[in-house]
């Protein structure tokens, strides 16, 4: 008999997937707010188990972002992510899984959850359409919605685009949270790889002024004579 695919089901064999250890180790590194609950499950056996049920409704989708358990929540986003890239999705259903990660976007409260879908849910759909609502995302006083926004771009830098990546940066630049500084370094850093006289450009403008980890992250990339002068301008603006 085969498993039904359902946000029940989906939890119950998660369960069974726990290993000793586990859990301790995410304790420590896991920055979770309540009422959110860990299990002792290695992610690489959650997208696995994600693999499995790629033919999951929406519905039971949504059932899972319901769920207190992070684990069923990532399966929930994994999923998601896996329906997206399939090219056999077809049009609507991206629409439906899009208009689901915004609808739920509270849901989706952590870095890993936003980092497993947006590129493609978020950012593949938008790729051929306009993209205002980046920039509402980015607007938010929702982390999350903001950490999307620049994440989503990913899926644009595959294409060639560095455009909405280097003005939701700016948007982005001061941004008051870690967890979003940090991807507007990374984005920038790897639309500099594509465009680095606009990198350096931007950083010209900004470097003196912007968060120390979105500048470690931007610069990373660069030569070490460029990566000192940038992190030089911050040391200097700071004495």
């Amino acid at each position: 008999m085969s498993t039904p695919l359902t946000a029940e089901s989906f939890v119950e064999r998660l369960k069974t997937l726990e290993q000793p250890g586990v859990l301790e180790r995410y304790q420590k590194s896991f920055r979770l707010d309540a009422p959110n609950e860990l299990l002792g499950v290695p992610m690489g056996s959650v997208f696995a188990l994600a693999r499995e049920f790629i033919e999951m409704p929406l519905t039971e989708i949504e059932r899972l972002l319901d769920s207190s358990l992070h684990h069923a929540r990532v399966g929930a986003m994994s999923i998601m992510d896996k329906q997206a890239r399939a090219k056999r999705t077809p049009d609507a259903a991206r629409k439906e899984l899009f208009d689901l990660y915004l609808r739920r976007v509270e849901s989706i409260n952590n870095w890993d959850l936003v980092d497993l879908a947006a590129p493609y849910v978020v950012g593949g759909y938008l790729a051929n359409k306009p993209r205002n609502v980046l920039y509402d995302l980015a607007a938010s006083e929702n982390t999350w919605a903001r950490r999307t926004a620049i994440t989503a771009t990913a899926y644009f830098l595959r294409e060639g685009d560095v455009d909405d990546t280097f003005r939701l940066a700016e948007i982005l630049l001061h941004d008051p949270h870690d967890l979003v500084q940090k991807p507007v370094g990374s984005w920038l850093r790897e639309a500099g790889k594509q465009d680095q006289a606009r990198l350096l450009a931007f950083l010209d403008r900004h470097a003196s002024s912007m968060p120390r980890v979105t500048l470690r992250f931007a610069s990373e990339h660069l030569d070490r004579a460029q990566r000192d002068h940038y992190l030089g301008l911050t040391s200097r603006t700071k004495a």
